[in-house]
């Protein structure tokens, strides 16, 4: 069997810090994602694009976030979740494995908050494993009606034997939505001591990475100075045998 590397990442758009001391972070952001060596790396908070910021910093990348992250060799896939005032951003998922179609799902819950799930088939030493990369909202009555969306993505879209991965910023404090992937067939590494935010002082865990059909070999997360000057998450990397 392969060994699948997987990992989630929230980028917090490429940025730290807020008003004039915020910095640019997003190169050193794609150092690091190519140190991650991982297979297939799902971002959330990517930007497309976004005009103030880009009259802000000298330094801003003339690619889209997802182009720019990508090692060399890796295809990336980039969907919309929000448009604001000044640009865009959402999902991403980078691949050195073939992408053979991808789509996109809204699963807004409410007004406020504009979210969505991307899925990407992935050809993986042959065979097909499905990805999804969602960023579920604040609020924990929304995230509970979001997997219930999910589920009903994956009935609709995935047939019921294929590998699949959910992998992403689940906003799930206390691990409360397992259950209900559970229902919905997904496992992920229980009594692991995974925490990833916030990134200077992790205390909680809200990224996670979801599978079925295939079988969890390990989990790390990366850490140090290095890490939480990037983001306010660490990314997480899981391993799978396909």
């Amino acid at each position: 069997m392969s060994t699948l590397r997987i990992a989630t990442y929230n980028i917090h758009k490429g940025v730290q810090g807020i008003g004039p001391v915020r910095r640019l972070e997003i190169h050193n952001i794609g150092h690091a994602v190519e140190q991650l060596d991982a297979d297939v790396v799902c971002l959330q908070e990517v930007r497309k694009l976004h005009r103030q910021e880009e009259k802000y910093f000298t330094r801003w990348p003339t690619l889209p976030q997802a182009e720019f992250l990508a090692p060399e060799g890796y295809e990336s896939i980039y969907r919309t979740n929000a448009t604001t005032k000044h640009g865009e951003h959402g999902n991403a998922l980078l691949s050195r494995w073939p992408v053979h179609s991808h789509a996109h799902e809204d699963i807004s819950d409410h007004r406020f908050e504009q979210r969505g799930l991307l899925h990407a088939e992935v050809e993986v030493d042959g065979r097909t494993v499905h990805f999804i990369v969602l960023h579920l909202g604040l609020i924990a009555g929304s995230r509970l009606r979001q997997i219930a969306q999910l589920g009903a993505y994956i009935a609709r879209e995935i047939p019921k034997r294929a590998p699949v991965v959910v992998a992403g910023d689940f906003n799930d404090w206390g691990c409360k939505l397992r259950p209900a992937m559970g229902a919905l067939g997904f496992h992920d590494f229980i009594g692991e001591r995974i925490q990833t935010y916030p990134a200077r002082l992790p205390l909680t865990q809200l990224d996670f990475v979801y599978a079925r059909g295939l079988k969890p070999v390990g989990v790390e997360i990366p850490r140090g100075r290095i890490w939480w000057r990037m983001s306010d998450h660490l990314p997480l990397i899981a391993e799978f045998k396909v």
